[in-house]
């Protein structure tokens, strides 16, 4: 017994003395007591039931017994401390007996003690004056669902009217998960359509396959902690076609063949189906009293004459539309023809070729001496030759007299607000939010160009023949920050990068532009199942890639790099990059950012920690809700490895100088829950940590902060610096360096100058025997993963440049990809840039 429960024995013999001495008294003494003590066993009117911990959320026991004096717990054998009871004592008005309820409540570090050795569990025993009670047992169990299923549907292609088994086991949970199915994200209730039905070991039966059985099968396995749904199972029920009757014979022609058909409509082959064998029309010839006779005269030389006639006339017109064709060509061709407005953004760079032996393949001579470049071709109507392109620093393509319009190169100038009006009454254009600061816009052309979100990481490069010859299209690029926008996640999906927007939506491309943008993963493929969603003109979001298993014969693709994303689409619209976690290897990057006051003249002094996902866009928005609060950044930027385990990121600050500073903080630590940090939904995440120092007079600072997931990765900040001078430039120095313009277009958005591009897809695109070709080409720039993407392209050198763009649009060193070209063997090819010296 504990020691904690003896006193209470000793009260209870001594209350069964005074009975004795009472019933010994006399029958007076016995009639004076006017409350006799309760007689009788405790029972229990509440027990502790088998409950399950959810997340790190602690559970609590009830126990409620009458008539009872006293009730404790014993969990495991062991008995639970008094303290740590809730205890409630009432009297049964009907009866006038003592009623006793003791709650409790176990955490999950509790049941983790003993995970594994045995099952945690707990019960509660009864005193009363006359005896104890013991209350079933409570069994207290971690709850969890795997992310894995066991056994995932596979798709299958089934014959009308035929049995159709989809197999489905369960990830493995406790509780053990409930199975249910859907078919195109709808719930099949097998009540409400016998034709479907689930057997106990949840497999899915289509007892008669129906056309209107085709769709998209999904297995759902859920319990109190998650809800997981298997990849989908696609079903496509077909039907092989089937011969009608013979038709009558016709009648006999003046060919002397009568002739008969059917048709493959009893029924039709449809999803799939064969189609019908044999044959669908049969002539025979028709016998001397059947053939009609013909003449011959007059008639037939009249027919022949005007058959001739209108094939010389056919032929005619053909010549005329191919001479017209022809000229129409040309007269476009030279609209490029000339090299000064295709190689406008071929700039001299004081840089040196590695190899000078290779100096004598410079193919194009860059004009040095010109900043603004004059475009002797037509982009206009043909029929004002007198109007010439001046390609300055003004606004793109603007309207002039008579038709024509003025290109220019650079940056894209005129009023947010001006671009935004202009469009907000196309009906294409209504998921372009009005956010100018988040937003870039620009009007391009078939040269194409480049938009850019400053400071974002975020940007759209479209590739020269992009958008179709003939074609103006006026196209912005922005990132979503509103809450109302952000995408549903499902379980325990996790949002890996900005919300990205380009629009406007349906614009026709004949070539697929490339989305760059942050993601935050670990980059490690094997933890992540990473899904690009898109989302409809309805506003739902689909899933339209998963990561290692593109189709090319799809309109996205997707390049995973360590730190960002490039994504090829041919459509445009509203893009996130989400994942889902295979392991709890899995892990998030995370920036912490400490950030203080710039001036303090109060005792108390605070240092807020972000805790954010690491993508640029959020850590300018970071900065720019600083700047409004005059806050600064008080250390260099750290990155956590945030990883899937439940466990939630605690904060703590420590060794303060106790003389001049102390912590306001009543509990040792901070935490952010687990949920809030994974989801990715949840900006601008922090802890405050208050101090305050003993005198006005004290400005250095110096302290330890910690970061760290429970069972995870931690960092910590060591502090020393003088809060009233601290000067370090750590805001320009980690954040906001990236001074990109906003929109070019045509030459000046690309490092490889047009025509130099056009001679490199020449030489590489076909194939060649030795392999000095694209693939080559793909293999030096490491870029060989893809071969299957590019090889489905036209040009699978131009949609390689395309990416190379992408990803050196900061960085490129064209003589860096002249040693590829070289190296390859393709002289003719070659590239390299002089220096100012040399010019």
């Amino acid at each position: 017994m504990p020691l904690h429960l003896r006193p209470f024995v000793r009260w209870r013999c001594s209350l069964v003395l005074a009975s004795l001495l009472f019933s010994c008294t006399g029958g007076e003494h016995a009639a004076t007591v006017t409350h006799p003590l309760p007689a009788g066993f405790p029972h229990f009117l509440v027990e502790p039931d088998d409950v399950y911990i959810v997340k790190n959320k602690p559970v609590t026991l009830t126990c409620r017994s009458t008539p009872a004096t006293q009730i404790y717990f014993k969990c495991n054998g062991e008995w639970v401390h008094q303290d740590d009871h809730l205890i409630e004592r009432t009297v049964d008005p009907a009866t006038g007996l003592p009623v006793m309820q003791v709650k409790i409540d176990i955490s999950r570090q509790q049941v983790e003690k003993i995970f594994g050795l045995e099952d945690y569990w707990c019960q509660c025993v009864a005193w009363s004056t006359t005896g104890t009670q013991k209350s079933q047992k409570a069994y207290v169990r971690i709850a969890y669902l795997r992310k894995n299923f066991e056994e995932e549907p596979l798709g299958k292609e089934a014959a009308l009217d035929q049995e159709v088994l989809l197999r489905c086991h369960p990830p493995e949970g406790v509780p053990t998960a409930e199975v249910e199915w859907q078919k195109n994200e709808e719930l099949i209730d097998p009540k409400a359509d016998p034709n479907f039905f689930i057997t106990v070991d949840h497999n899915l039966i289509i007892k008669q396959a129906r056309l209107a059985d085709t769709g998209n099968y999904t297995c759902v396995a859920k319990n109190i902690v998650a809800r997981r749904k298997s990849s989908s199972a696609a079903v496509i029920v077909y039907v092989d076609g089937g011969w009608s009757e013979w038709s009558k014979w016709s009648a006999c022609g003046t060919d002397c063949t009568m002739w008969r058909s059917r048709e493959c409509t009893q029924p039709a082959p449809g999803t799939g189906g064969k189609a019908c064998q044999g044959l669908d029309l049969q002539s025979l010839n028709c016998t001397s009293e059947q053939c009609p006779q013909t003449v011959s005269g007059a008639e037939d030389v009249a027919l022949y004459v005007g058959i001739v006639a209108v094939a010389l006339c056919l032929t005619l017109l053909l010549v005329v539309l191919v001479l017209v064709y022809r000229r129409k060509k040309a007269g476009l061709d030279a609209d490029v023809a000339d090299s000064s407005i295709l190689t406008t953004g071929f700039q001299p760079m004081g840089i040196k070729p590695t190899k000078p032996e290779n100096s004598h393949l410079l193919t194009i001579q860059p004009d040095l001496t010109t900043t603004t470049t004059s475009y002797q071709g037509t982009l206009r109507s043909r029929h004002d030759m007198a109007q010439k392109f001046s390609m300055t620093n003004g606004p793109l393509l603007e309207p002039l007299p008579n038709g024509s319009q003025t290109l220019h190169n650079g940056k894209l100038p005129g009023e947010p607000g001006d671009f935004v009006s202009r469009l907000s009454s196309q009906s294409y254009f209504k998921t372009l939010p009005r956010d100018n600061v988040n937003t870039s816009y620009g009007t391009f052309n078939f040269l194409g160009g480049r938009l850019t979100l400053p400071n974002t990481g975020i940007s759209l490069l479209i590739p020269p023949e992009a958008i179709p010859r003939g074609k103006i299209y006026e196209i912005y690029l922005t990132v979503q920050r509103k809450e109302d926008l952000r995408l549903p996640l499902a379980g325990c999906q996790t949002l890996l990068s900005p919300v990205v927007s380009c629009g406007p939506p349906g614009v026709v491309l004949t070539r697929p532009v490339i989305i760059s943008m942050d993601h935050c993963s670990d980059a490690c493929p094997e933890n992540w199942a990473i899904r690009l969603k898109k989302q409809s003109y309805e506003g739902t979001w689909e899933d339209v890639l998963l990561l290692g298993e593109e189709l090319v014969s799809e309109p996205y693709y997707c390049q995973l790099e360590a730190e960002t994303c490039r994504v090829f689409t041919e459509q445009l619209g509203r893009f996130a990059l989400v994942g889902e976690s295979l392991s709890m290897a899995a892990a998030k990057r995370l920036k912490l950012l400490l950030f203080a006051p710039a001036y303090c003249s109060t005792l108390e002094y605070t240092i807020r920690v972000y805790c954010t996902d690491d993508t640029q866009d959020l850590i300018k928005e970071v900065m720019q809700m600083e700047a409004q609060l005059g806050g600064r950044l008080i250390d260099e930027p750290h990155v956590l490895l945030f990883k899937d385990s439940y466990h939630n990121l605690r904060l703590s600050i420590h060794d303060l100088p106790q003389a001049h500073w102390r912590s306001k903080l009543l509990t040792g630590y901070q935490e952010i829950p687990f949920y809030h940090i994974w989801s990715g939904s949840q900006r601008s995440l922090h802890c405050t940590f208050t101090l305050e120092r003993l005198s006005v007079s004290t400005c250095e600072l110096s302290c330890t902060l910690c970061v760290w997931q429970v069972e995870g990765e931690g960092q910590s900040f060591s502090l020393d610096f003088n809060i009233s001078k601290d000067n370090r430039p750590l805001d320009s120095d980690f954040l906001l360096v990236d001074n990109s313009t906003p929109a070019l277009a045509g030459p000046s958005a690309f490092q490889i100058p047009y025509l130099i591009r056009q001679k490199i897809c020449s030489s590489l695109d076909a194939p060649c025997p030795n392999g000095a070709d694209w693939r080559l080409l793909a293999q030096r720039l490491k870029l060989d993963r893809h071969m299957s993407f590019f090889a489905s392209k036209a040009s699978p050198t131009s949609v390689i440049l395309d990416l190379w763009e992408a990803q050196h649009f900061h960085s490129g060193n064209l003589n860096q990809l002249a040693t590829v070209m070289a190296e390859i063997g393709k002289q003719e090819a070659m590239i390299f840039l002089v220096s100012d010296g040399e010019c």
